[in-house]
């Protein structure tokens, strides 16, 4: 176990990897529903223009810049975290998806990027972000 401890020194490292994963992930969903907003909000069953749905998007988009950059990390990942618990209740309780299934998506993805946007939360961006060069919190 005292060889693992040498990799302590790459936690800013994992922290980059981990933001940049997550970052890519709501990038690419938030882009989705900018552009299909009202498909979206139709295929969840909420009908309407699909504004809020756009909303969404865009808080998704600009939230994987922030986590891409690591600029307002902490505030940035609780956010993601919030839209995470409201993907999740959606899941559960109002579409009635089981945690895995083999024929459709269950809510264990959202549960894992729910994990980590509070991870991001807790520990911030870590030395290789912009909250480091801007805010100097580390």
């Amino acid at each position: 176990m005292e060889n693992l401890a040498i990799l302590h020194q790459y936690n800013d490292i994992g922290l980059f990897i981990l933001r940049a994963t997550i970052a890519l992930i709501f990038l690419v969903h938030g882009l989705w529903k900018i552009q299909n907003g009202k498909q979206v909000a139709q295929a969840s069953g909420m009908g309407g223009s699909g504004w809020f749905f756009t909303f969404l998007g865009w808080l998704e988009f600009f939230g994987a810049l922030a986590l891409l950059a690591g600029i307002l990390t902490q505030p940035t990942a609780a956010i993601l975290s919030l839209i995470m618990v409201g993907a999740i209740y959606f899941k559960i309780w109002k579409w009635q998806m089981p945690f895995t299934a083999h024929d459709k998506t269950g809510w264990e993805f959202d549960l894992i990027i729910l994990a980590a946007c509070i991870t991001i939360a807790i520990a911030g961006a870590g030395k290789i972000a912009l909250d480091n060069t801007v805010f100097g919190l580390y």
